[in-house]
């Protein structure tokens, strides 16, 4: 959940502009039925199993619209639902109700699918030391709800921008002249508070990494059998990431090499959304 001034500051003049997105100048259908304020109630049901999450985002879109609107919710984030099963009903203004409905369920239903995909790999980590952790693969302005919703599902978070901390990856490290240039320009560029973290994508990288003093050494769409020698080489002298192409379908295999923690883009680029629908909408 988020607090309240990361709500005022962040979060709300996200979903005004995404408001202001499907309302140009009017909403022409709803004016047409509805050309006066009426009272009405519309439930919030799940369509199929999953993980909720983004349930105040979701509000705060009819919020935003009408702060006497009434949202009763009977689940909260993190929440395993069934489908078919009533998670809640919105009160209020039906002409809110019928303008803020897409933008809330949009986010209800790209956070839910997120959280859901991401607790589906979570599960496949239980039992290992290993940290799920998400990229900046994230869709433009929305990396805050993504993000947010990696959290919800088990997973954690990686660097949120680019301000958060030393990344060094392959144009970083072309752009320096090489692995060990990197790394130490980067220690003497970057705060000290600051983890220097470097991509690496073979056996001499990893080399070159770890003599330079590198805090994390991400290995990137390495082989199995590279990435274990990777390991030996590192030998507990800086903490290790596995990244490349993960998904539900592999990331079981790379659990027996003892690294740190594994990345992995497609938590936010290619997970499903969940079905979720506001229906019986009546008056009152």
């Amino acid at each position: 959940m988020f607090d309240p001034i990361t709500l005022k500051l962040t979060v709300d003049p996200l979903i005004e502009s995404a408001l202001k997105e499907d309302v140009t100048s009017e909403d022409v259908t709803t004016n047409s039925v509805m050309p006066e304020g009426c009272m009405g109630q519309v439930d919030l049901i799940c369509k199929e199993d999953g993980v909720i999450c983004g349930l105040q985002v979701f509000s705060r879109a009819f919020e935003l619209l009408d702060e006497t609107t009434e949202i009763n919710l009977l689940v909260k984030d993190g929440d395993h639902v069934k489908a078919g099963q009533l998670m809640g009903t919105v009160t209020g203004d039906i002409r809110v109700l019928l303008v803020g409905e897409r933008t809330g369920l949009n986010y209800l239903q790209r956070m839910s699918g997120i959280a859901s995909y991401t607790n589906s790999i979570a599960k496949l980590l239980e039992g290992t030391k290993i940290k799920l952790l998400d990229t900046r693969k994230t869709t433009p302005n929305n990396r805050i709800f993504e993000k947010y919703a990696v959290r919800v599902g088990g997973g954690n978070n990686h660097r949120y921008n680019l301000t958060d901390g030393v990344l060094l990856k392959d144009n970083h490290i072309g752009a320096a002249g090489g692995v060990k240039n990197a790394i130490a320009m980067a220690k003497e560029y970057a705060p000290f508070v600051r983890k220097i973290e470097v991509e690496v994508e073979n056996l001499e990288m990893v080399k070159e990494a770890v003599e330079a003093g590198a805090d994390i050494i991400m290995l990137d769409n390495m082989p199995h059998d590279v990435m274990k020698e990777a390991v030996e080489i590192i030998a507990g002298r800086a903490e290790i990431e596995i990244s490349g192409n993960v998904t539900k379908e592999n990331i079981s295999k790379l659990a027996d090499l003892g690294v740190d923690y594994i990345s992995s883009g497609a938590l936010t680029h290619s997970s499903p959304i969940m079905d979720i629908s506001l229906k019986n909408l009546h008056r009152i």
